[in-house]
Formats: structure tokens, sequence, C-alpha cells
């Protein structure tokens, strides 16, 4: 069986988040119903804005569940962005007309933030970083990737593995008080035998 990962996609304003989830068994059961708890315990928390009152958070299972049973092969979730309409061509994914580009640069000129270019990066974030790395004048592009709403995608694996964990029956705990033997490394001063309890 593949290792479990998983892989996002999607930017903060963009029409949706996505998240290939790799490495889960076939045969556990999956249901939106198990995705909704802990994204909506994240919508709860606080932010510095009003997206939070924006978002409504709903993962949709899109691939890799038939029947409510996973198939053993990637999973693949949506989270769709509501702010997203407020954004209109500031973030298409199409190409620019030279009427939209217009527009842009005419609202850009006007004062409008969201229409123009990011030249200044944030403190602790990745916008200097990946502007480097992938060359971007625009820094828009880089941070609208390295955003707090990246974590919505993020939870809904979490929420997945969970349910994995509670489907696999209850765990033994670690004995307590078990004696661990010290293996020194090769060449180093300790010799064997050095037999100690773990505090």
């Amino acid at each position: 069986m593949a290792p479990f990962r998983f892989l996002t996609a999607g930017e903060s304003h963009g029409a949706t988040l996505g998240v290939i989830v790799e490495g889960v068994p076939a045969g556990l059961a999956l249901t939106k119903a198990d995705l909704v708890i802990d994204l909506a315990r994240r919508q709860r928390g606080y932010g510095r804005g009003a997206r939070q009152s924006i978002e409504h958070d709903r993962a949709e299972i899109v691939a890799g569940v038939r029947h409510g049973r996973t198939l053993g092969s990637p999973i693949l979730l949506l989270v769709a962005n509501r702010d997203a309409a407020n954004w209109g061509a500031v973030m298409q994914v199409a190409a620019l007309s030279v009427e939209d580009g217009a527009t842009l640069a005419a609202a850009s000129e006007a004062g409008d933030k969201r229409s123009t270019p990011v030249t200044r990066v944030r403190p602790g974030h990745g916008d200097l970083a990946g502007a480097l790395k992938y060359g971007h004048a625009d820094v828009r592009n880089v941070l609208e990737r390295a955003s707090a709403r990246e974590t919505a995608a993020r939870v809904a694996v979490h929420c997945r593995s969970r349910r994995d964990r509670r489907g696999s029956g209850p765990r033994e705990p670690l004995p307590r008080g078990r004696r661990r033997v010290a293996t020194p490394l090769p060449g180093s001063r300790r010799g064997g035998g050095d037999d100690r309890k773990s505090r």
C-alpha cells in the first residue's frame, strides 16, 4: 500500500481549494458528514478579517469513494471559496483580454488595492521566498498560495486521517516502565550493556 500523503492545490481567492489524498486503504467508510465537524471548528476560529463569515467550509468528495466506502485509489476533496465571486478578473484562470487588462489597470489607478500588483512582501510569510524562487513580479501569485485559507484543505485531510484511526479499533497503550538497552554507536566510548530504565 502507498504511504499516506496528500497534495493541496488552490489559491486563497481562487474558485476552490483541492487536495488529493493517497494511501487510504480500501473499504473504509467515508461520507461528507465525516468531514464537517473539524471544518466547522476551523471556521469558528479567530481571524483578522470578515473572511470567516463569508466562507461556509464544506468538503466535497469528488473521487476515490463509491457507495460510502473508499476504493483504495487516491481521494479528491474540494473546498469551494465563496469569496472568489468578489475577486472577478483579479483571480480568473483564463488569460486576461485587452478589455479586462485595461479595466484592472484603471481600477488600480483609481486606488483599488485588489487590482494593484503586490510588490511589498509580508514579513514572516513565504512571499519573498516564493517570489524569488518562481520569478514573480506580482507577489500576489505567491501570497494567494501562502495563505491561511489553504489550511481548510489540510483540515479536510485531518478529518480523513482521524476517521481512519477511529475505524481501526482501539490501540494498546505502550507499557510503562519498560527497560531500554542503550546500544552504543560504533567507535563510541561507552561500552555495551548499559541497561537503564526509561523515565
